[in-house]
């Protein structure tokens, strides 16, 4: 796919920051390109750590609900914490409960089943817990939303503290403490934290109003994981609590995260935000999505070894399976859109479990660079009429707006602008699908993807030591991507493919100074496809064997550190290109 190439065009002065904080001028602009401005935002980025994140009770009704939850904990009360279903609800619901439990309180968890019970507390929820004989609810990762199951619960006479990091409705819920940083006169300084986050400050002045003691890194790893997952911005605090969570993952005494390093190939490796966010994030989604996410959490609460490595060898193989159906969702909906590419893609995959349908729309969304809609059966086992349908977009189209125009076709609808969820009768899906393309008002240039390049930079530029500051710029993710360089004019020498399953492809360069290189690339088919439309079969050929061609791209490329039976070296991995 053809991607726009732009440079960032962010001003400093990079020689002086280059000069005070030691670095290279090159890791100087990468920084700045990462929106990190003034002095206290580079020393922050730079040395931060978790001493110098913010104190939790800069957060608006943090104290009160502290209050509550105490007075419960000193009166014996029951409470019950209530999450979600992904990744951030699962840790943030044993963060809570962990903590609630050191602290002496009778504490016991419920979080939703996502095809039973949608998202978030709801008054099913509520009345199992009035049941059960709880007297206070508090809510993590959810609960902003959820006007009508709180006052179920003040109707019952219970109390309700929520913690949250979602954005409020107009009106918000009748609780009797709303802990969230995005709530109208919260004057915390950095709102784009993850609902673990938020409850991990809450366990932190719970211990220090109580007068117990908190480990200085007891829960990071868990709010590390959540913050990944949840695609945060690894900026601020986010960053401290990741860089620091790995960290303290690849020695954790948690039983049940260590046997899921052990059941995923991961124990003894050195971790980063991948292995959080496309290793160990996606078997703990699994649980939520194919089953219920109480599995997840009952593994990061076992104590027992045996038992902990059999529940994390079940998740495991729980998010295998859960990846054989989504590849055998995608290949369908491929088939689908080659009938049709549509300028908002708008696709029913019959027999798709509705839980994958949001991912499958992601890779499509990735794939096409248009948003995409999938929709699926709500009844698998018989005939329904309503299709459950999940949206992923691009930052041209705002989905919630232009599906909010036609709520009025839809069963049941949320969103924001960059995703959505809706349900809809199966013989409107049509109309549906030509009202929203005959809207979408899209540009050639809006469904090009942007690539976003730090420095133009000659590969003869790169250096170990420039790789090693690099490199020192981890964790990164959202926000704080990798590092992306580029040089143009670089001849094509030679290639060569290699690997058990020949995936990876190593090519020699030569730039226009004359200087000789090698770069990795890791889609080999791609790139050999793409030579032959390109330029002609024949120098394809050509340069396989090792003859120069004169053929010429631009080269988009990332620096990294190989090391091998004691050896490091620089390694150039090639991103993108173009002729």
């Amino acid at each position: 796919m053809h991607q726009d190439w732009r440079i960032y065009a962010k001003n400093a002065d990079f020689k002086a920051l280059s000069e005070k904080y030691g670095i290279d001028p090159v890791v100087a602009r990468v920084i700045r390109n990462r929106d990190v401005v003034t002095d206290s935002d580079f020393e922050n980025y730079i040395y931060g750590t978790l001493e110098s994140t913010y104190a939790p009770d800069l957060m608006m009704d943090m104290e009160l609900g502290v209050d509550i939850i105490m007075s419960s904990i000193e009166d014996g009360e029951n409470i019950r914490v209530v999450g979600d279903y992904d990744v951030d609800g699962v840790m943030s619901s044993f963060i809570l409960y962990d903590g609630l439990k050191k602290a002496g309180a009778n504490v016991s968890v419920d979080i939703p089943h996502r095809i039973t019970d949608g998202y978030g507390i709801n008054e099913r929820i509520i009345d199992k817990a009035y049941n059960d004989g709880v007297h206070t609810i508090i809510t993590c990762d959810n609960g902003i939303a959820a006007v009508s199951a709180v006052a179920k619960a003040t109707e019952l006479g219970m109390t309700v503290v929520i913690t949250d990091h979602h954005e409020p409705q107009d009106i918000l819920p009748d609780a009797d403490a709303i802990i969230d940083p995005h709530q109208e006169g919260d004057t915390y300084p950095y709102k784009d934290i993850c609902g673990a986050a938020v409850a991990y400050k809450f366990i932190r002045l719970l211990f220090e109003t109580m007068g117990l003691e908190l480990g200085r890194d007891d829960y990071i790893e868990e709010v590390a994981l959540a913050t990944v997952c949840d695609v945060m911005p690894l900026l601020n605090e986010n960053r401290i609590f990741v860089r620091e969570g790995l960290r303290c993952l690849e020695h954790t005494e948690n039983i049940g995260l260590k046997a899921l390093l052990e059941a995923t190939g991961l124990k003894d490796h050195k971790l980063s935000s991948y292995s959080l966010g496309f290793v160990l994030g996606p078997c703990i989604n699994a649980a939520g999505r194919l089953g219920s996410a109480l599995d997840a959490f009952s593994l990061l609460i076992e104590e027992d070894e045996k038992a902990a490595l059999e529940k994390a060898v079940r998740l495991k193989e729980l998010n295998d399976s859960r990846k054989s159906m989504t590849e055998e969702g995608e290949k369908t909906a491929l088939e689908i859109i080659d009938e049709q590419l549509d300028d908002v893609l708008i696709i029913y995959v019959p027999g798709l479990h509705e839980s994958l349908a949001g991912i499958v729309a992601g890779r499509l969304k990735e794939r096409y660079y248009r948003p995409t809609i999938v929709f699926t059966d709500t009844d698998r086992d018989g005939y329904s009429n309503i299709l459950k349908g999940s949206g992923r977009s691009i930052d041209a189209y705002n989905m919630f707006e232009k599906i909010n125009a036609h709520k009025d076709m839809l069963v049941k609808f949320g969103g924001h602008p960059l995703a959505a969820g809706l349900s809809i009768e199966r013989e409107k899906l049509e109309e549906f699908r030509e009202l929203l393309n005959k809207e979408a008002d899209l540009s050639e240039s809006d469904k090009t993807p942007r690539l976003m390049i730090d420095v133009p930079m000659p590969m003869s530029y790169v250096t170990m030591s420039l790789a090693e500051q690099l490199a020192s710029l981890e964790p990164f993710g959202k926000g704080n991507e990798y590092p992306l360089f580029a040089e143009k004019d670089m001849e094509i020498l030679s290639y060569q493919i290699y690997g058990q399953n020949k995936n990876v492809m190593r090519l020699k360069l030569r730039s226009s100074r004359g200087r000789i290189h090698e770069v990795i690339y890791f889609r080999p088919d791609e790139f050999e496809k793409n030579i032959n439309e390109w330029f002609t079969a024949e120098e394809c050929d050509k340069m396989s064997r090792g003859i120069a061609t004169g053929c010429k791209l631009a080269i988009a490329y990332e620096v990294g550190i190989n090391e091998y039976n004691g050896a490091r070296n620089v390694q150039l991995l090639l991103k993108a290109y173009e002729p």
